[in-house]
């Protein structure tokens, strides 16, 4: 399955180190798919016309010491199909990357900043990543909820074209056991998957705090 037109964002908490993934989609199971996070390595979204092998090998690159540079130009140059794929890296260290294929489709672009990457295609407009962005960079706390709130933002901000249908929020943190993500939860089916996943979200964190 090919998941086109998604918009997303990587990040990590310099407090905490902890890496996460925040994405929605159009198309259904988008967590099953896009969102790649290890612990102490790094968070990967790779989406457009979805190659699950740049989250997957990405991250073991990363693990074998590259940069999050080095580790997409590797993907990339053993890619014959790289300009319909869109991915988003970010490493432990806060250093990241990102790639748009030309052959992804309008709206497409993403943005750069510290200790985040936003990035999307099939969208509006740029508006959805700016928002994105502007909420993360304002907001303050655990980056699962940060995280979330730049997903809001860019829904808000019109999101998909196409519409929505799926949402997924995955993040990793030092200290958990083994490479068992911190925090899980997808909505892989549903008329408003990004507020449904805060419903989840609210939930988890109610059960978390008892």
């Amino acid at each position: 399955m090919e998941i086109f037109g998604t918009f997303s964002i990587v990040a990590r908490c310099p407090k905490t180190l902890a890496l996460g993934v925040c994405v929605s989609t159009a198309a259904p199971a988008v967590g099953s798919r896009v969102p790649h996070v290890e612990a102490r390595i790094g968070a990967i979204a790779t989406q457009a016309k979805t190659n699950v092998l740049y989250g997957i090998n990405g991250l073991k690159l990363l693990k074998m010491g590259l940069s999050p540079q080095t580790a997409l130009e590797t993907m990339l140059k053993e890619d014959s199909d790289r300009e319909s794929r869109q991915v988003i890296i970010i490493d432990r260290k806060g250093r990241s990357v990102a790639f748009t294929g030309r052959e992804t489709c309008d709206w497409k672009g993403h943005l750069i900043g510290k200790d985040y990457v936003v990035a999307g295609n099939m969208l509006v407009g740029n508006s959805v990543v700016d928002a994105m962005a502007e909420a993360f960079e304002s907001s303050e706390g655990e980056l699962s909820e940060r995280l979330m709130k730049a997903l809001e933002a860019g829904q808000k901000a019109g999101g998909d074209k196409r519409g929505k249908t799926s949402a997924a929020l995955l993040v990793a943190q030092k200290g958990q056991v083994g490479t068992h993500p911190l925090l899980d939860l997808r909505v892989d089916e549903h008329q408003d998957p990004v507020r449904e996943l805060r419903r989840v979200f609210e939930i988890y964190k109610e059960l978390e705090e008892t």
